[in-house]
């Protein structure tokens, strides 16, 4: 029998489950009493929680769009898509990547993303352009963002959908992607929102115990943007502790199939094309902002250059292929710690909480942190550690990182605006706040008591999917190698174990 924990309980106000929230909701009066009905819960009431919150991310997209509107039309002068804030990769790559001219992504220009993103690129650009040609009146860009934007909400919207669908004890927690500023400013910055579309259905899919269509959405997100990927590893470490691989297996499978059928035609058949993005990444120097980049900076303050003297951060930027090892290294060091916290814990973690550790950790260490890869962390945090305070700290450092950035690329044109150890600071608070999330995290894995989403789902990890139930027997075992005792699956298992026994006698 599934132990899979039922979600028709009444919904947890998030004025009684947040500190944060709860110390807010003073200036009106506090949380509701335990006997109040929640107004979004009477019988008839058409502003349930759920629509509300969806209603909120419609708002937040709109006003994106509204936030872009200045950089529309393509006429991005004296830094203008700097100064506005409206820099979207969308529309300044239709023209770099050739679509405007009717180019086909990969066929006839080779594209810089993986193939799932070229494709969308193009079935969106090759139907403007071709209108645009019987239209010159029309501006092709203009156009071009504004299908883009409406498909990419689309996928936002989606994503909230899952939110909700995975958390229907706490329907508010998805509050935090639809209000967040992140998804205000980066939306449609890039196409990271269709990865994380489909990742979020994969990972609903594996919730609803179907791991092989789970593998299929996670392939598409990953052949899409990396990243989805890696939530295959977080599975695979819940099904070394429950003893269940096939379902991890057939994940697996399914992800890779997937992955392979889609980029086989472009790989077979313009292979060179196909190469440019894992080409790209390797040749890659130091991005704006990351480890690397604030660590050379200190290099350069601590380091006078005399006698041809370099810190170990600023060598690393002159040899990327040795960079490209390390940073390699430190993620993979980071997955193994990332292992051995999930199979030590005293009870086994939820499945969010490895994907965004997982997830943060590849970030912490990449040469390249994009702005928008913010997005990425936004929905996982959001099942991983719902609590408010701490991710509008984030939050904020991540808004005061991109006015920053926007601040170094106009000085990057020659004419200063902050200083660069400004922007070095700026980069740091969105390293430690990151950091600090991943800090959290793994101490509510460590003292689940703590754990906010187990309090509302008696103790269960509404992810889990198939992967519910005890930990195997070995689980036990090596935690004592570590000096630490049974783990909390297995104190649970061993009353029915018992019971059972007796039954049999």
């Amino acid at each position: 029998m599934s132990t899979q924990p039922s979600t028709d309980r009444p919904e947890v106000s998030k004025a009684t489950s947040d500190g944060f929230v709860r110390g807010l909701s003073q200036f009106i009066g506090g949380p509701l009493g335990s006997h109040a009905v929640p107004p979004e819960t009477r019988p008839g009431r058409f502003w349930t929680a759920p629509r509300i919150v969806l209603a909120l991310t419609c708002l937040v997209l709109a006003f994106s769009w509204v936030q872009k509107s200045p950089c529309m039309d393509g006429n991005w002068q004296k830094n203008s898509q700097y100064t506005r804030y409206c820099y979207t990769d969308v529309l300044a790559l239709y023209f770099a990547e050739g679509i405007n001219e009717g180019k086909v992504p990969y066929v006839d220009h080779p594209v810089e993303y993986p193939v799932v993103t070229g494709y969308f690129m193009g079935a969106l650009g090759l139907p403007v352009h071709s209108y645009g040609e019987s239209h010159p009146d029309i501006n092709q860009g203009t156009w071009f963002y504004n299908a883009n934007a409406l498909v990419l909400s689309l996928f936002a919207v989606a994503t909230v959908a899952v939110l909700l669908a995975l958390r229907r004890r706490r329907p508010w927690d998805a509050a935090i992607f639809a209000v967040s500023p992140i998804l205000l400013f980066s939306a449609t910055v890039n196409w990271d929102l269709l990865a994380i579309g489909l990742a979020a259905i994969g990972l609903y899919l594996w919730v609803k115990r179907k791991p092989v269509w789970a593998g299929v959405f996670l392939g598409l997100g990953a052949a899409a943007k990396l990243w989805p990927i890696f939530i295959l590893g977080p599975i695979l470490i819940l099904a070394l502790r429950t003893g269940k691989l096939r379902p991890w297996v057939s994940s697996f499978v399914a992800a890779a199939v997937t992955w392979a059928v889609v980029n086989f035609p472009v790989f077979y058949w313009y292979h060179e094309s196909w190469l440019r993005f894992f080409r790209l990444n390797s040749e890659r120097p130091i991005d704006w902002g990351t480890f690397w980049y604030i660590g050379r900076y200190f290099d350069g303050k601590w380091n006078t250059g005399v006698d041809g003297d370099q810190g170990p951060f600023q060598w690393l930027s002159n040899n990327i292929p040795t960079l490209n090892y390390v940073s390699y290294a430190l993620f993979g060091l980071s997955c193994l710690a990332i292992l051995l916290l999930g199979l030590l814990a005293p009870r086994r973690p939820r499945l969010a909480q490895l994907a965004f550790l997982v997830v943060a950790a590849f970030l912490l260490f990449s040469k390249v942190w994009s702005q928008q890869y913010v997005l990425w962390l936004l929905p996982l945090i959001v099942l991983a550690r719902p609590k408010w305070g701490a991710i509008i700290a984030w939050s904020i450092a991540e808004v005061g990182y991109l006015a920053a950035f926007y601040a170094e690329l106009i000085g990057a044109g020659g004419k200063t605006v902050i200083p660069e150890g400004t922007f070095v600071l700026a980069s740091t608070a969105r390293f430690v706040t990151v950091a600090v999330l991943c800090g959290l995290v793994v101490r509510e894995i460590w003292r689940p008591e703590l754990d906010v989403v187990r309090q509302s789902y008696d103790g269960a990890d509404p992810d889990a999917g198939p992967l519910d139930g005890p930990d195997v027997r070995w689980i036990s075992g090596f935690r004592r190698t570590f000096g630490l005792g049974r783990s909390k699956e297995a104190l649970d298992a061993a009353p029915a174990a018992s019971e059972s026994a007796a039954l049999k006698v």
